[in-house]
C-alpha cells in the first residue's frame, strides 16, 4: 500500500506541479481540501510529529474510506462525494509502541465539488401561447433547470439558450430566451412576422373549440347535409380536428424550440441538458383598423357605420371615449361596431381620437386600450370672406409699386383647392383710367399707371372678386379704398427772415417766452408734408434757448431753457430753420426762405453774491485745535462788487467767521459727545447794498476721537461674609462713540497687582463680575485695582473699594461694642453726667449767696439777664 501511495503522490506532483514536501507538515490542527470522486488510494497529507520515537499514527475517530499509514500518510481508500454538508471531522494522534505521545489533533476535511452533474429541466416539455403582433420581450413561457453541483461555484451556474427553432425556414430568429431567467419571448422580427393559422370567429358566449358551437356554425355556413351524421361528414371532421388543435398547443404546435441549459455559465467544457418547448400562435383579433377618414357634411342616415373592432375574448364588453372634452358624435355597440351619430363639420373639428376599451363583466380590461384616429376631410362649404380694406399711395407712386395686399380668408382646408383663392379686379371708381391691377393668386394690388393727383382725385374705390377653387366654386366681392397722399413738394416759408433784436433781463427764469415766429407750407393741410418743425441751427452751442411748435397755430415759440448770465454772454445771434417731418421730393432742397434769424440781447441786472458751491459740508475731528481753519467759504459778486460774510446759528459759540475772507475757524474746543453735527448759516452780501445777499447752510460733521476713557459708575461695594460667593457687578461707561466705546475689557490691575483673592469675568459689553475667592480672617477693606479698556485699547486702572464684613439683617456691617474704639461705656457716661450736674449746682449756690449780700446788684443782674 505504501508503494502505491508514493507512486500516486509522485503522479499528483507531476500532474499538478507539487512535490512530496508540499504534502508534508507537522502534526497539528489542520483543515485539508479533498476533491470529490478521486481515484483511490488517494494521498491527502503526511503528518510528521515533532516527538522523537514515534512508531506510528492512528485516526482516533474513524470514518469510512479514510485511513492513515504508519508513516503518517492520511489517504482515501474510497472516493468522497460532495454534499451540502461537505466537511468531515476526525482526530489524529502519534504513537510510540501503541502509546499516544503527540495529539490528538483536530483535522477537518473539506470536500471540494467537481463538475460531474449535468443540468436537468423540471419538465421534458413546456407549452406556451402567444398572440400575433405581441410586443417583443413579453414573456411567453419560462423554463427552469437545476444542477446538483455546488450552487456556490460555477459548476451550478446555468445559462439558457435556444439551440434550435422548428420550423426554421426564415433566416431570422423569431424567439429569444433570457440567458439568466429562462424566460422565452418574441424578438422584434417575431413580433412582426409571426402569423396565426386561420380559424373560426367566435361570438359573445361561444366557447372556442366547443363541438356544439362548431355544429351550429357548420349548419349556418354549409347548408343542408342530407342528414349525414357529423362523424361521417369529412368536412365537419376536418373543422373539428383543426379547431381542437388550435385549442391544445401540445397537439399541434406552430413552433417547437429546443432549449439548452449549460453549467459553468456556458463555458467550453460545460455540461448541458435540453428540453422541448411547444408554442402556438393565436390569432390576434384585437387589431387597430387604422386611421379613418370621413367627409364632412355627409348626407345619409345616422348613425352611420365607420369601422369594427373585435376583442380576442368573445364575451368582451366594449366602450368608447375620446381624449378631448367636447361634443362626441360617435358610439359603439356590443359587437364592436363603431358609428358616427351625426354629420361632422371640419371647420369645427378636423380630427377625433377615439379610445376603445374591451373589459370583462367585472370591468377588468381584457385588451390594451386602442386609439383610432378619425380625420374629417373638407368639402367646399365656405365662401371667401373679406372686409373693406384701406390703403394709401403717394402722388409720385411709380408704375408697378405695391399698393397693398387684399386680405381674404376661406375657412375651408387651407391645403385643398377649396381654400385656393383667385382675385379679379371688377371695377374702379372713378373709372376714367385704369390706375390699378391685382395679381390673380397673391391678391397684391399694384399701380398700373402713374400720375396721381390728390387735388383732382383724392380717393379710388376698387371692387375685387375673390373666388375659391372648389367645385362648385364660391365667390365673394370685396371693396378696397385707396387714398392718395400729398407728397412734400412745397417748402416751409417764414413770414420774415429777420426778427430783429429781443432784450431779456439776465434774471429771467427758464421757460420765459421771448418771441413768436411762423412759417407756412402750401402742402396738403394736416399731412406730414405741411407740418412745420422749428429748430435752432446756430448761435446757441450751450442750448440756452429752445423753440417749440404750436400744433394749433403752427407758430414757433422761442423761450429760455437755461439760466442766463450777462457776464458770461450778453448777445446771441440765433439762426432758426423751418423743416417738415416728411422728406422732400427728389430734387427739392431747403433754401433761405426756410431760415430766419433773431438777436437776443441779455440785459445786465444787479445780482446778489453767488457761492462757488451749492452745498457747504465739511467733516472735522472733535479735537481740532482752537483757531484751526474748518472751511474756506468762497463767494463772488457777478458785478465784481465787494462782499462781506456773516454767520448765524452758532448757539455754542464754538466758531468764528472772518467777514472779509470767509474763513471759518474754531473759537472753542469742539465736543463730539455734546453734539455730532453743527449747522450754521453763512450769509454773503454786498458791502454797499446789504439787501443783496445770498445765504448757504454750512453742515459741520464732527468725528469722534478717543478722548474719553471708560470709568466705573460706582467705586465701592460691601460683601457680606455669608454671601461672599455672590459676585459684585462692575459697570462702566465711556462717553466716546463707536469704535472708541464698548465693548470694554475688564481685568484686575497689572500683572504685579493681581491678587489670588479676586477673580473677574465678563458679563456683557459694559459690565463684568468681580468674585471674592478667599474669605479674609477678619473684617477688611480691599482696594481692588480694576483696569478697564475701551474697544480701541485705551483705559486706566481704578481703585474699587470692597468692604468684607459680617452683616446685619439689613445688609450693613455689624460692629460689636468692644470693638467700637473711642465710644464711652454706660458707667463712664453716668460719671460724666454726674460731674456736670454737680458743677451746675455749685455755680447756682454761689450766685444765690451773692444775690443775698447785694440786692441792688441782684436787681441789676436780673435786669441785665432780662
Amino acid at each position: 500500500m505504501m508503494k502505491h501511495l508514493l507512486l500516486l503522490a509522485l503522479l499528483l506532483s507531476s500532474a499538478h506541479g507539487i512535490t512530496l514536501e508540499d504534502l508534508k507538515g507537522p502534526l497539528e490542527n489542520k483543515e485539508l481540501h479533498v476533491p470529490e470522486a478521486t481515484a483511490v488510494p488517494y494521498p491527502i497529507h503526511q503528518f510528521v510529529s515533532a516527538v522523537e520515537g514515534v512508531t506510528g499514527y492512528r485516526v482516533s475517530k474513524e470514518l469510512p474510506g479514510i485511513s492513515i499509514s504508519a508513516e503518517g500518510w492520511l489517504y482515501l481508500s474510497e472516493p468522497l462525494t460532495w454534499s451540502q454538508e461537505d466537511t468531515l471531522s476526525l482526530q489524529i494522534e502519534a504513537l510510540a509502541d501503541d502509546v499516544t505521545v503527540d495529539g490528538p489533533c483536530d483535522i477537518v476535511l473539506k470536500v471540494l465539488d467537481i463538475n460531474n452533474n449535468a443540468p436537468t429541466f423540471d419538465q421534458t416539455l413546456y407549452t406556451g401561447e402567444v398572440m400575433e403582433h405581441k410586443p417583443a420581450g413579453v414573456p411567453i413561457v419560462r423554463v427552469l433547470a437545476s444542477d446538483s453541483d455546488d450552487p456556490n461555484t460555477a459548476n451550478a451556474a446555468l445559462r439558457y439558450s435556444i439551440d434550435k427553432e422548428i420550423p426554421g425556414t426564415l433566416d431570422k430568429s423569431l424567439f429569444q430566451i433570457d440567458p439568466q431567467t429562462g424566460e422565452i419571448s418574441t424578438t422584434e422580427d417575431g413580433a412582426r412576422l409571426l402569423k396565426a393559422r386561420a380559424g373560426l370567429m367566435y361570438s359573445r358566449g361561444e366557447q372556442r373549440g366547443s363541438r356544439e358551437v362548431l355544429e351550429k356554425k357548420f349548419n349556418d355556413y354549409c347548408g343542408p347535409v342530407n342528414d349525414i351524421p357529423y362523424e361521417d361528414n369529412p368536412f365537419f371532421s376536418c373543422v373539428l380536428r383543426r379547431e381542437s388543435r388550435r385549442v391544445d398547443a401540445t397537439v399541434d404546435p406552430d413552433y417547437t424550440l429546443i432549449v439548452k441549459a449549460q453549467d459553468m455559465d456556458g463555458a467550453q467544457n460545460a455540461l448541458s441538458g435540453t428540453t422541448r418547448v411547444n408554442i402556438a400562435i393565436n390569432q390576434n383579433l384585437w387589431v387597430n383598423p387604422g386611421a379613418i377618414t370621413i367627409k364632412e357634411n355627409v348626407k345619409g342616415a345616422y348613425p352611420m357605420l365607420l369601422t369594427e373592432v373585435t376583442a380576442n375574448d368573445p364575451n368582451a364588453i366594449y366602450s368608447l371615449v375620446q381624449k378631448e372634452r367636447m361634443n362626441f358624435p360617435f358610439s359603439i355597440n356590443a359587437e364592436g361596431q363603431i358609428y358616427v351619430t351625426e354629420g361632422l363639420d371640419r371647420e369645427e373639428k378636423d380630427m377625433y381620437v377615439l379610445v376603445v376599451f374591451a373589459r370583462d363583466e367585472q370591468g377588468v380590461e381584457v385588451e390594451e386600450p386602442m386609439e383610432i384616429h378619425v380625420t374629417v376631410t373638407d368639402e367646399n362649404d365656405n365662401a371667401p370672406e373679406c372686409g373693406v380694406s384701406e390703403f394709401e399711395i403717394q402722388e409720385n407712386e411709380v408704375l408697378g409699386s405695391v399698393v397693398g395686399n387684399l386680405m381674404a380668408h376661406d375657412a375651408d382646408d387651407e391645403n385643398s383647392a377649396n381654400a385656393l383663392l383667385a382675385y379679379t379686379l371688377l371695377t374702379q371708381n372713378p373709372p376714367k383710367e385704369r390706375m390699378f391691377y391685382v395679381e390673380e393668386y397673391s391678391g397684391a394690388i399694384k399701380v398700373s399707371k402713374s400720375g396721381f393727383r390728390r387735388s383732382i382725385t383724392p380717393q379710388y374705390t376698387l371692387t375685387i372678386s375673390v373666388s375659391d377653387g372648389g367645385l362648385p366654386a364660391k365667390t365673394t366681392e370685396c371693396q378696397v379704398i385707396v387714398k392718395v397722399i400729398d407728397i412734400n413738394n412745397e417748402l416751409p416759408i417764414f413770414e420774415k427772415n429777420n426778427y430783429g433784436k429781443v432784450g431779456v433781463p439776465e434774471n429771467a427764469q427758464p421757460g420765459t417766452s421771448l418771441l413768436t415766429i411762423k412759417a407756412t407750407d402750401a402742402d396738403d393741410p394736416g399731412s406730414g408734408s405741411s407740418k412745420v418743425l422749428y429748430e435752432i441751427a446756430a448761435g446757441d452751442p450751450n442750448e440756452v434757448f429752445t423753440i417749440k411748435a404750436d400744433e394749433t397755430t403752427g407758430e414757433g415759440i422761442l423761450s429760455i431753457a437755461k439760466p442766463l448770465d450777462y457776464e458770461g454772454q450778453s448777445t446771441y445771434e440765433l439762426q432758426i430753420h423751418a423743416r417738415n417731418p416728411e422728406p422732400l421730393v427728389a430734387g427739392l432742397q431747403y433754401g433761405v426762405e426756410s431760415t430766419a434769424v433773431v438777436t437776443v440781447d441779455v440785459v445786465d441786472v444787479n445780482e446778489p453774491p453767488q457761492f462757488d458751491k451749492d452745498f457747504l459740508t465739511v467733516t472735522v475731528p472733535e479735537n481740532l485745535t482752537v483757531g484751526a481753519t474748518v472751511l474756506n467759504i468762497k463767494a463772488n459778486d457777478p458785478e465784481g462788487k465787494e462782499i462781506v460774510f456773516k454767520m448765524e446759528g452758532d448757539e455754542r459759540g464754538w466758531l468764528d467767521l472772518d467777514s472779509a475772507t470767509g474763513e471759518l475757524k474754531t473759537k472753542k474746543a469742539l465736543n463730539y459727545e455734546e453734539v455730532q453735527q453743527l449747522t450754521v448759516k453763512v450769509i454773503a452780501y454786498e458791502k454797499d447794498a446789504p439787501e443783496m445777499q445770498t445765504e448757504r447752510e454750512v453742515a459741520i460733521h464732527l468725528l469722534d476721537v478717543n478722548d474719553n476713557m471708560p470709568r466705573l459708575i460706582t467705586m465701592e461695594h460691601t460683601i457680606c461674609v455669608k454671601d461672599h460667593k455672590k459676585p459684585v457687578l462692575l459697570q462702566a461707561k465711556d462717553l466716546d462713540a463707536e469704535p472708541f466705546g464698548p465693548p470694554f475689557t475688564f481685568s484686575i490691575g497689572t500683572k504685579s497687582q493681581r491678587s489670588p483673592n479676586w477673580e473677574i469675568s465678563p458679563k456683557d459689553d459694559t459690565s463684568a463680575w468681580l468674585t471674592l475667592k478667599k474669605v479674609p480672617s477678619s473684617e477688611q477693606v480691599f482696594g481692588v485695582p480694576i483696569n478697564i479698556k475701551d474697544n480701541a485699547g485705551l483705559g486706566i486702572t481704578h481703585k474699587f473699594d470692597v468692604h468684607v464684613c459680617n452683616c446685619t439683617e439689613f445688609g450693613y456691617c455689624y460692629r460689636e461694642p468692644k470693638a467700637q474704639a473711642g465710644v464711652l461705656g454706660l458707667g463712664s457716661t453716668i460719671g460724666i453726667l454726674g460731674g456736670v450736674l454737680g458743677f451746675i449746682v455749685i455755680v447756682f449756690i454761689i450766685v444765690i449767696k451773692k444775690s443775698k449780700k447785694n440786692p441792688k446788684a441782684e436787681g441789676e443782674e436780673g435786669d441785665a439777664m432780662m
